[in-house]
């Protein structure tokens, strides 16, 4: 598997989703929070006391592959491919890094 990103998007995600296509955008969007909130809420168990922080961790990286399922499947929604949402996050950051904007708040900076 030479991209593991197409081959989700391409090949995992058809073959997977189960949800009505007229609801996918509010589908996905709520699912990825959803699941971005079980990543926070393993490592809020091992703050409790729960987990060890090596449970912790395996538990999060289990929840960040439900993350990732979500997050390609609303790319593929969006019609954007995950590599093209990579290459716009790393264009944005790295123009703040050489603006020397990396710190702070706001979209627009």
């Amino acid at each position: 598997m030479d991209d593991p990103l197409s081959y989700f998007y391409d090949v995992v995600i058809p073959k997977t989703a189960q949800y009505p296509p007229a609801t996918g955008l509010i589908y996905l969007t709520l699912g990825l929070a959803a699941e971005a909130g079980e990543v926070a809420g393993k490592l809020a168990k091992h703050y409790r006391g729960d987990y060890d922080r090596p449970t912790a961790e395996a538990k999060m990286i289990d929840e960040l592959g439900d993350v990732m399922w979500f997050w390609i499947a609303l790319c593929k929604e969006l019609g954007i491919s995950p590599q093209e949402v990579i290459g716009k996050v790393v264009s944005k950051l790295m123009d703040r890094v050489e603006r020397g904007v990396i710190k702070g708040d706001g979209d627009k900076r």
